[in-house]
């Protein structure tokens, strides 16, 4: 084994990735953090993934990842706001209506997945045929609703690693969940455990830097008030070498 192979080998055992390949096209992805706002200190809700899983064993995420070609055709059952789209449409090159739909539907469909939360309202009339991964709000006769969702910030890989990820971080409240899938999490999952944590508690210290860093966002919007479509948007990227952030605009 080469020692450039050794070095890769230990940073993926390490929950790292190699930063030495050329150069790829970053991928549109979403995550989805669901806020508590019941009680005094807001809560987020985190899993824990498997501690066999390659990357990040053990550690505490959100569910998200990358946009599916379905997701641009999902059904929805209300559209995203103006403000939401506007937002998303934010940046260079601009991001058309229909991709920003596909990103929002995508931060749904993950939290769905991952967690067996759902955020979506009964649809009225006769339910449109929803397979694969959308089976479960088929199944509880309801459409995906993105109209709850704000956009918190976006963040894009560092060139050099191997997977990349143009990555768009959405919150919405808890009481936008509307449908619970049972056996999503369980011993043999990716995620194992689901917890309500409050924000600035040691679980999220231990994060991935960038997602601290979204974090840190949301806690000061959270902080003035209600969430709002009007507030500014961090833009997290690296130019060289550095990370840099941005507000879209």
């Amino acid at each position: 084994m080469t020692d450039i192979a050794q070095a890769e080998k230990a940073k993926i055992h390490e929950g790292k990735e190699a930063d030495h390949h050329p150069y790829f096209r970053p991928k549109d992805a979403a995550t989805l953090i669901l806020v508590d706002r019941s009680g005094a200190t807001p809560k987020v809700l985190v899993g824990k993934r498997h501690d066999k899983v390659v990357f990040m064993p053990g550690k505490f995420v959100f569910p998200g990842g990358r946009v599916d070609k379905a997701d641009y055709r999902v059904p929805v059952a209300a559209p995203i706001t103006s403000e939401l789209e506007a937002n998303l449409a934010k940046g260079s090159p601009k991001t058309p209506p229909s991709r920003a739909k596909s990103l929002a539907i995508a931060a749904i469909r993950e939290a769905c997945e991952e967690t067996g939360l759902c955020l979506g309202r009964k649809a009225e009339g006769l339910v449109p045929k929803l397979d694969g991964n959308w089976k479960p709000f088929a199944d509880a006769g309801l459409l995906p609703d993105p109209s709850s969702l704000f956009l918190i910030a976006r963040a894009i890989t560092p060139p050099g690693r191997v997977k990349r990820f143009d990555t768009r971080f959405f919150t919405a409240d808890a009481s936008a969940i509307t449908h619970r899938v049972d056996g999503v999490i369980h011993a043999d999952a990716e995620l194992v455990e689901l917890v309500w944590v409050e924000l600035g508690s040691k679980p999220l210290a231990d994060l991935h830097p960038m997602t601290r860093n979204v974090l840190n966002e949301l806690d000061t919007r959270l902080a003035t008030g209600p969430l709002r479509h009007d507030a500014p948007v961090p833009f997290f990227h690296f130019y060289g070498g550095k990370m840099q952030k941005d507000i879209l605009g």
